[in-house]
């Protein structure tokens, strides 16, 4: 059992993909708190290792090639890693469920709307089925989606509506930690305020802990409470929202904010972070942003920093920190 009163503490995460070409270390002694009622963002580029993460939590990274290398993994002071899969099954869309980024490919295109979420319900709640019925019926009416659509199939939906069901899904069980994995990225602006705003709303409600995996800053300071930021599979910079975009420290996090379009600066470019991420398959040595970095020293290709706390638990992976 974990010591902790957090819903979620991951410590020391390492997973690994080992493939024929070689391994790709997708998330490197990860760690993360997460406490109940809380939402956090997971905040990087393509590649950074937001989703496998994700997947690590619901132990559903795919086996092969994906492998749990070393770390814990603990949800509501329950190691996750030591589960059986029988007992996973209990626990996914039960006390952790998942929002995946494309809503088509997440639904059953075979089965009606109102026939899912009640799938859900029947596998984690004992109950008649028209009860189960009843009752998808009502989450589609938290998501705004009128009882006389329940049965309709996914393609009679639009693609923020499909979103809205899949949240359905996810919420109907009541978790206890909702993950959402870019779950606005496939929608058009104003759906995507629409569907962010009926998060929140519904996260209120269910004091349900989040993890919002996201590129968007504004999505992590319109719903989010604490940021990590990710880079090459471990998180550089973990700080409260507010903190953080007052006061980010990491050159990493502060090349993020350099790259974003402001109101009030009259700029003629923008300055983004140079170079690419690194291939996952051979990481640099020392600090893995040491080749993109502004600030690097002759020392940052040698030591890969630890994570030093500057004050208000803003912890900055750093050697500048480190001295």
């Amino acid at each position: 059992m974990s010591e902790s009163n957090n819903m979620l503490d991951i410590k020391g995460l390492t997973i690994h993909y080992v493939t024929d070409d070689g391994v790709v270390r997708a998330v490197n002694d990860l760690n993360i708190a997460l406490g109940k009622g809380e939402s956090i963002g997971l905040v990087g580029e393509t590649g950074a290792g937001k989703t496998t993460t994700a997947l690590g939590i619901l132990k559903l990274v795919p086996n092969p090639p994906g492998k749990i290398i070393s770390g814990e993994i603990y949800l509501d002071g329950e190691d996750m890693i030591k589960k059986s899969e029988p007992e996973m099954r209990k626990i996914r869309g039960n006390k952790v469920s998942m929002i995946f980024q494309d809503p088509m490919t997440s639904l059953n295109p075979v089965m009606t709307v109102r026939d899912q979420i009640a799938e859900v319900i029947l596998l984690h709640e004992k109950m008649p089925a028209a009860k189960a019925f009843e009752k998808a019926e009502e989450m589609l009416m938290k998501v705004g989606i009128m009882p006389d659509r329940a049965k309709d199939y996914p393609h009679q939906f639009s693609g923020g509506m499909r979103q809205r069901v899949v949240i359905a899904i996810a919420l109907a069980c009541s978790p206890e930690l909702l993950i959402a994995d870019e779950p606005t990225t496939a929608l058009d602006v104003t759906i995507q305020a629409q569907v962010l705003e009926l998060m929140k709303s519904l996260k209120d409600e269910f004091n349900t802990s989040m993890i919002m995996i996201t590129h968007d800053l504004g999505i992590v300071a319109e719903i989010c409470d604490k940021v990590a930021v990710m880079y090459a599979g471990s998180v550089v910079e973990y700080a409260d929202k507010f903190e953080l975009f007052k006061n980010p420290k990491h050159p990493y996090t502060i090349g993020l904010f350099n790259s974003i379009p402001d109101i009030g600066d009259d700029v003629e470019a923008l300055k983004p972070i140079k170079g690419l991420m690194p291939d996952p398959m051979n990481l640099p040595t020392g600090c893995p942003f040491h080749p993109r970095c502004d600030h690097a020293k002759p020392e940052c290709s040698e030591i890969n920093p630890t994570g030093v706390d500057i004050g208000n638990n803003h912890i900055v992976k750093c050697i500048l920190f480190n001295e």
